[in-house]
């Protein structure tokens, strides 16, 4: 049994994070913050809690935070790099769903988030938390930056065709169009949000530049051991009037090698051990409702022309793109079953 803390416990993330590990057979969920409920028990706030925790809001205490074997960040960007360098002194393992660990090149953690890093020793030694690629650093780390959402459905979408062993697709054409529930703009007030600007509407955002651009970049150019060539994906994210779930149909096109492969049978292989990626049957369609609630990831490929592929990636945007990855991660640092806690089915209709 290990003790957990939550920092940032009223948003969307942090709610999820709790909903999961109150699951989790080797979970004590020993602190829950929010700088202004404090106090208040979580279940007048999350009413759907109501019988499953007596745990109440308090102030982030660093001395209370440091007696738990792990502490999640389900903060803004900024909080967890803060308080990083105590928790680990202490032997506390960090888990940030925020961006200060997600990027390895400062200037451009700079450019994209307008803040200078305050602990960069630290994040030259952090793992980023895409499970399914980096189970064996992810064991050993002792903070974790957990990948954006987007940037999830990317990678695991296109890392079959880029750790194969020949090239088998033309990095410079990548196109990424994506799709999000407004869930993922966090649980804040501010017009954009409010549900008479999105009910009936659909619109792009971010198509000038947006912050996941450059994880992706820097992810995929990890993943394929390839510099170069990925600065000019595009990348244009859009919001969707629901609440949760997340698309992206990625557009790029094959190499000769990569057009005389069965790519169906490529991803299939990849991810046959993968109890969260499912490779859907061909001629397939991945839905968002599907996953809806659970930890999972769901791919299909169409084949429109001979050089051409489209993957179609769906996930809950909450929880495979956030609080269910990060579970997942605090599991592989542990040594508990990958999918303790995470074998929720999708909610249906």
């Amino acid at each position: 049994m290990i003790s957990v803390g939550i920092v940032g416990g009223t948003g969307y993330t942090g709610v999820e994070l709790l909903r999961l590990l109150l699951k989790h057979r080797d979970v004590q969920v020993r602190v829950l913050t929010s700088r202004t409920e404090a106090g208040k028990p979580v279940a007048d706030m999350f009413p759907s809690l109501r019988g499953h925790t007596g745990l109440a809001f308090s102030d982030l205490d660093i001395d209370v935070l440091k007696q738990c074997d792990v502490v999640f960040f389900a903060t803004p960007h900024g909080v967890a790099m803060k308080h990083a360098q105590a928790l680990i002194e202490a032997n506390t393992k960090v888990i940030d769903l925020a961006a200060d660990f997600r990027l390895q090149n400062l200037a451009q953690f700079e450019k994209w988030y307008g803040m200078e890093h305050a602990c960069p020793d630290i994040l030259k030694n952090a793992v980023y938390g895409l499970s399914e690629l980096n189970r064996e650093r992810i064991q050993s780390a002792m903070v974790i930056g957990n990948p954006g959402c987007y940037p999830t459905t990317v990678q695991l979408g296109l890392a079959p065709v880029l750790k194969a062993d020949k090239p088998l697709i033309k990095p410079e054409s990548i196109i990424i169009d994506a799709k999000s529930g407004v869930s993922g703009a966090g649980r804040k007030a501010s017009m954009g949000m409010i549900y008479s600007e999105n009910a009936d509407n659909f619109k792009a955002y971010g198509v000038a530049g947006h912050r996941h651009h450059p994880e992706i970049v820097e992810a995929l150019e990890t993943i394929s051991g390839q510099k170069g060539g990925f600065e000019q994906i595009i990348f244009v994210p859009h919001l969707v009037p629901m609440i949760r779930g997340m698309l992206s149909t990625i557009y790029v096109d094959l190499t000769d090698e990569g057009a005389q492969l069965d790519l169906q049978a490529l991803y299939e292989a990849f991810y046959r051990d993968e109890a969260f990626v499912d490779v859907m049957p061909a001629g397939s369609s991945p839905e968002t409702r599907s996953v809806r609630g659970a930890n999972q990831l769901r791919i299909a490929l169409y084949k429109p022309h001979s050089h051409k592929l489209i993957i179609l990636s769906a996930q809950d945007n909450l929880v495979k793109g956030a609080a269910g990855q990060a579970v997942q991660n605090m599991n592989i640092m542990f040594g508990f079953a990958e999918d303790e806690g995470l074998s929720g089915i999708g909610l249906l209709p």
